[in-house]
């Protein structure tokens, strides 16, 4: 392999926001949260969870709740 030419890795520790933990390897410098991993996405976990970023299910729930009561 060429020298120079790859960039440099950092260990940083991963956390997200149910908890977890993960020890990985990275380009970027301080990558230290995420909000979805292995452990809690629904793909993985086969639960229904909804992640609600800045209220948007309450907003959406409030805008259409007329059009639910039917």
């Amino acid at each position: 392999m060429k020298k120079g030419i790859h960039p440099e890795t950092h260990d940083v520790t991963l956390t997200c926001t149910c908890g977890a933990t993960y020890q990985i390897s990275t380009t970027v410098g301080d990558l230290t949260s995420t909000t979805l991993c292995s452990a809690c996405h629904p793909f993985f976990s086969g639960e229904q969870k909804f992640v609600d970023t800045a209220g948007r299910i309450e907003r959406f729930q409030e805008r259409y709740k007329k059009y639910n009561n039917k």
